[in-house]
């Protein structure tokens, strides 16, 4: 069995984003020679995420509304964790949007479904960040 690992860099110009990153993943895909395997990318922050879902501007608004909702920003004393920083509200964002995704490989691409895309999720964003993509399979 074969692995291939590549980091992908984010640095957003606002504090929260979502970023369609299903071409990049594939590239990667593509580099490693991997034909059939599991893919598996994560944020490696604890204020941003990787989900899949949807590449549809209105769901995306929907998702920032949630969001929001759940855990607003502000004011910013609603939160223990703030302090030195003012991001627990991000914290709390990361926590439902997940972590990682893990995706088939079928074929040398990527085994979705209809409409599924993969995303990178910023909570707190204006800062440099990295999500790993590994590959295994053969």
């Amino acid at each position: 069995m074969k692995s291939y690992r590549q980091e992908l860099h984010f640095r957003t110009d606002k504090r929260r984003d979502f970023i369609n990153i299903t071409p990049l993943v594939r590239n990667v895909l593509h580099e490693s020679g991997i034909k059939d395997g599991l893919c598996l990318v994560n944020s490696m922050h604890i204020t941003s995420s990787v989900f899949i879902n949807d590449d549809e501007k209105g769901l995306h608004s929907d998702f920032e509304t949630w969001l929001e909702k759940l855990a607003p920003e502000k004011p910013y004393s609603q939160y223990r964790h703030n302090g030195f920083e003012d991001n627990a509200d991000a914290h709390l964002k990361r926590q439902i949007m997940g972590r990682e995704v893990v995706i088939a490989i079928t074929n040398g691409e990527l085994d979705f479904g209809t409409w599924e895309q993969i995303f990178y999720g910023e909570f707190d964003g204006m800062r440099d960040k990295r999500v790993l993509v590994k590959i295994i399979g053969e």
